[in-house]
């Protein structure tokens, strides 16, 4: 596969994983960056090559390789995600832009031994799944910061939104994976919500709040 054909892949993975549904070719189009014109050119190849079940005017959904392929796609990303931070000391709002070009790479065996290289890790720097060699992912039960209740406590397990500022914005508030955040109130009003880090009190918005993954403890 070329490059853009396992950027395609990728994304269509993405938008089905989270809508679990077949997708349009505007959804891609929007998420690619590019025209719906383009997206139709490139859902034919990917058709031709067994690798997405696509009818004009109709949703895009992966075939069983294709979903094998974007998870190794996934995979090799968030494998590199992991290197960067854990061994070259990369902080954690510096790496997707890197683990873009590095995931790419085509060896096999590479990815393999780098994933025995850092102990098989399930989770990214951002607490999102790894698939492994088999494509197969190690699902936790998580919530949303926002969805809990008085006086609930969980674990920073990961976050929805991965962009730069936002990671900055968490590191400003001493907020990482592992954190520990009890949940203490909800403002009516704005629906922002006080919570305790080490023992320190803090307001945060919903949108913040609706960004963070936590596991109940």
């Amino acid at each position: 596969m070329t490059f853009s054909e396992e950027n395609y892949l990728k994304a269509i993975y993405h938008l089905t994983a989270s809508l679990e549904t077949e997708v349009s070719t505007n959804a891609i189009a929007e998420m690619m960056e590019t025209k719906a014109s383009s997206v139709t050119d490139m859902l034919k190849k990917l058709s031709e090559k067994d690798l997405v079940n696509y009818k004009k005017y109709q949703g895009v959904s992966l075939t069983e390789n294709g979903k094998l392929s974007a998870k190794m796609i996934v995979r090799k990303h968030r494998l590199w995600e992991v290197f960067l931070v854990e061994k070259l000391n990369f902080s954690w709002d510096e790496v997707h832009e890197i683990a873009e070009q590095l995931e790419h790479i085509k060896s096999e065996q590479l990815i393999n031994r780098l994933d025995d290289f850092l102990g098989n890790p399930t989770e990214d720097p951002h607490g999102d799944p790894i698939p492994d060699a088999n494509g197969r992912i190690i699902k936790i039960e998580k919530y949303l910061l926002s969805e809990l209740s008085d006086h609930q406590t969980g674990i920073c397990v990961g976050v929805k939104d991965t962009s730069s500022e936002f990671l900055k914005y968490l590191d400003k508030q001493g907020i990482a994976l592992g954190s520990k955040i009890e949940f203490l109130s909800k403002e009516s009003f704005d629906l922002s919500v006080k919570i305790k880090i080490d023992n320190k009190e803090l307001s945060i918005s919903n949108k913040i709040a609706s960004n963070l993954f936590v596991k109940l403890v």
